[in-house]
């Protein structure tokens, strides 16, 4: 694993994750890539007495989740970041989630925003979070751009 993505989840594939085919859910995916942004947000500073305290969370406003391999019950996972850019109010952050073997099993792409919970309106980054948000994204400055960000959902015409 690379020193520029940061791991922010390790957990195992629970039985009710598991779908008729035998694998992972495409739900439960998204279930791991939520938990992972939680995640996120306790390394940022908003725990829950942050949140009880500023009423400032984070909110997802966009995913894109791409399946690349199966996973299977009881099977190790576990989800890193790579901060691809940032603002005064949002994240594009990059997932990637891995088994136990080190091989990659699904990315998760998303635009995240800083939110007034008492006004419900995006609002910038509080100064602590911001201050975490640069130095997670300098570290993160000589990473290259995964190979799935950016892309589109479409079916290529033939010529």
């Amino acid at each position: 694993m690379s020193q520029t993505v940061k791991q922010l989840l390790e957990d195992t594939v629970q039985k009710d994750w598991i779908d008729y085919n035998g694998h992972m859910t495409d739900s439960a995916y998204a279930i791991v890539f939520s938990m992972a942004v939680d995640r996120l947000m306790i390394e940022l500073g908003i725990t829950v007495d942050f949140r009880n305290q500023y009423h400032y969370s984070i909110y997802t406003l966009e995913t894109h989740l791409v399946f690349i391999k199966e996973a299977h019950e009881g099977q190790g996972l576990r989800v890193t970041i790579q901060l691809l850019d940032y603002d005064a109010k949002r994240l594009h952050a990059f997932f990637v989630m891995e088994n136990d073997k080190g091989d990659r099993l699904a990315t998760s792409e998303q635009m995240l925003m800083g939110m007034d919970m008492n006004e419900g309106r995006p609002a910038p980054f509080p100064p602590s979070i911001k201050t975490r948000i640069e130095n997670m994204a300098n570290d993160y400055q000589s990473h290259p751009m995964p190979n799935e960000a950016g892309r589109k959902i479409g079916i290529r015409k033939k010529q």
